[in-house]
Order: structure tokens, then sequence, then C-alpha cells
């Protein structure tokens, strides 16, 4: 699986710009993929804070993660701006038919496959060998560009679970 993201982020959205990420319960197909293309760039070109354009990116990585950014030292995105994106989100949900608010579900990559686990198994898939420590962690609590860029994609003892449940190298 390729793992190649980083190029995708633009170089010109700061370091510390504000992120969020939408996993969804399924992979979205080609087709839904295009589509979405097309809904995030209608989005962010209209984003507003008080009526002030949010330098916003937005876009769908490895066909199942909605990734939104949006640099705040150009724009500060306020509670509205940030109920706007949630809309957005949640009129995907409705026209696509996923889940993409469903935070107890967590994401690794196994057999060189993105697959879901529900964190009340984790530690059970840790001991019966699905899961070791290196097994990479989807880790979407990342909040700014740069973690986006250094932490997402991180092996399971390095993450935030690996601390949680004790799992070593």
């Amino acid at each position: 699986m390729n793992l190649e993201y980083k190029h995708l982020i633009p170089d010109d959205m700061s370091a510390g710009s504000r992120v969020w990420i939408y996993q969804s319960n399924r992979k979205f197909t080609l087709t839904e993929a295009l589509s979405l293309e097309n809904t995030f760039e209608e989005f962010t070109s209209q984003w507003k804070s008080h009526g002030t354009p949010v330098k916003g990116f937005a876009t769908l990585f490895f066909g199942q993660f909605i990734v939104l950014m949006a640099d705040e030292e150009q724009t500060g995105v306020s509670g509205c701006s940030t109920d706007s994106s949630v809309r957005m989100i949640k009129s995907i949900e409705s026209a696509y038919q996923v889940a993409l608010f469903e935070r107890t579900n967590l994401a690794f990559i196994v057999k060189d496959k993105i697959e879901l686990l529900p964190i009340n198994q984790l530690q059970y898939a840790v001991e019966k060998g699905f899961l070791q420590s290196n097994t990479l962690f989807f880790d979407n609590s990342i909040s700014t560009k740069q973690d986006l860029l250094t932490k997402w994609i991180v092996p399971l003892s390095s993450s935030w679970l690996g601390k949680r449940y004790q799992i070593e190298n």
C-alpha cells in the first residue's frame, strides 16, 4: 500500500493550520471520490469566517479519510465557520450513506490494507497478535498540519493508544 500523501498537502498553508480528519466506515468508490472533489472545491472556495474568506483545503486520502484544513494565520475559524464545515460533512454522510463521526472505530494498516477495529476490541487484537507494536495506526486526533505531516500514521506503540494500553515495542 502506498502511504505517500505528504506531497498532496499544500505547501502554502502554515504548519499550524488547523486540521480535522473524518474517517469513513467504508472506502468511497472512485465515482464517489471524484464527486467529493467537487464538493470540497465548492466548500473551500466559499468557506468564510465572519464574512472573511477562510484559506482552506479539503481532500480524500486513501479513499477513506476526509482531511479538512484551515490556515488560521490567514483567518481564524469561528464557531459559525466550523459549523458550516460540520454541515458539509453531515451532508456527505447522508448523500453517501457513510458514518464519518464514529470515533470508536480505529484504523490500522494490516496486511497492506486499511482495517477498522472497534476500540473495545483493541486489547483482544493485540493479545491475539492481530496487531503488533509496529502496526501502523491512523491517529485521527491530530489537530495541525505539522501533526498531519509527522504524526498521523504512526506505529501503534508510538501512539496515544500504545501508551494507554501499554503496547510495547
